[in-house]
């Protein structure tokens, strides 16, 4: 054989059998690193809720392309490659979510808002890996127009591996989303007769603050009527002979007993002495009961506004919506009465249509147990 020939038949098949290695380093390159997705095992829970169940589902997360970075096995020095679940992360956790409990409709309904679900891996020491798998899972009670905020979960998992071995990742994931929804169960078991938002009905409880220590301030009370010693403002050069100043207001505080919200409402029926006066020569009798009747018109609307509150169905979540509205209603009620009883008075004058106000007035008191 030519001895040129054979260097150069040598070459060649050097040069070939360098091509073919550089093709199957690149072939189990690329193997090493398209990971294949991650299934999600769907598992039925051990334990049966008996105050929830699961309505919905909210995928929250800042980056959803992806539940899994990780390093390819057989190196460190590639950059971590985005794995999701099998059919994408959110219908893979949706599903197992919604599978692992049963959902029981005559229960609380709940929605989840998955805000952080992922894994990440980083070199480690020699030869090792290190992982982390972290959860954020918020639990919401549905409401009628919105929901409101109960728990937040947060969980994972830590672990090493070989760089030459990968780590199956789906038996932890599976846990830690279990773990989320155990954690859930146990803080409903937990709080169900102590918190607000869990509270099967709410009771209104009234006191009136009667008291009546030597201030600015006089509050209602059926044995302390007004005297015209409570008319110390500097009297307005108007036609009127006297003005006084009556209002209300009312504080609360809530607290749940066996599962059933109790408000505790106060309502203060005043007048304030400072804002109220009367001119020299006009404190009469006569006078005085006219004055007295414009505060107890105060705390018959009060008392109206008791009654209609006791009567309205409340629930946990639009209590305070309702207290709110009874108020504005209640205060707009107190105003048109006012104006009407002075108007129809003519502020005390027409002593006829003064003595049919007294009348419906204290027949009012009487009917709403005042007198």
């Amino acid at each position: 054989m030519n001895k040129t020939f054979l260097i150069y038949f040598t070459a060649v098949k050097r040069l070939l059998f360098l091509l073919l290695f550089q093709i199957a380093f690149y072939s189990s390159s690329a193997g090493s690193i398209l990971q294949d997705p991650i299934v999600l095992r769907m598992e039925r829970l051990s334990f049966t809720p008996d105050e929830f169940y699961i309505e919905g589902f909210v995928d929250e997360r800042k980056n959803s392309a992806a539940v899994a970075w990780l390093i390819p096995p057989g190196t460190v020095s590639a950059k971590p490659q985005p794995v999701d679940l099998a059919g994408g992360g959110k219908a893979a956790i949706e599903s197992f979510i919604y599978s692992s409990l049963p959902r029981n409709r005559d229960l609380r309904p709940v929605v989840v808002r998955l805000q952080e679900f992922n894994v990440r891996e980083v070199p480690g020491e020699t030869g090792i890996v290190n992982g982390e798998l972290v959860l954020q899972m918020a639990f919401d009670l549905k409401g009628k127009s919105e929901n409101y905020h109960l728990v937040t979960f947060k969980g994972g998992m830590r672990y090493k591996r070989s760089v030459h071995q990968a780590f199956d990742l789906e038996p932890g994931m599976r846990k830690s989303l279990g773990n989320a929804l155990a954690y859930l169960n146990q803080w409903m078991d937990k709080n169900v007769s102590s918190h607000p938002l869990l509270a099967t009905e709410v009771k209104v409880v009234f006191t009136d603050y009667i008291s009546n220590p030597d201030e600015d301030t006089v509050y209602y009370a059926v044995d302390r009527p007004l005297v015209w010693d409570d008319f110390r403002a500097a009297p307005r050069p108007n036609q009127y002979a006297a003005s006084i100043f009556p209002s209300f207001s009312w504080t609360g505080k809530s607290e749940v007993v066996d599962g059933v919200l109790q408000y505790h409402i106060e309502t203060r029926v005043y007048m304030l002495k400072n804002s109220s006066w009367v001119k020299k020569g006009a404190a009469n009798d006569y006078g005085l009961n006219h004055e007295q009747r414009h505060f107890d018109i105060v705390k018959i609307v009060v008392e109206r506004f008791k009654q209609k509150l006791l009567a309205t169905p409340l629930s946990p979540e639009d209590y305070d919506d309702m207290l709110g509205y009874y108020y504005v209603e209640t205060y707009r009620e107190m105003n048109k009465l006012q104006d009407q009883y002075d108007a129809e008075t003519n502020h005390g004058i027409d002593t006829a249509a003064q003595e049919k106000w007294n009348k419906w007035i204290e027949v009012e008191l009487e009917r709403l147990n005042v007198k």
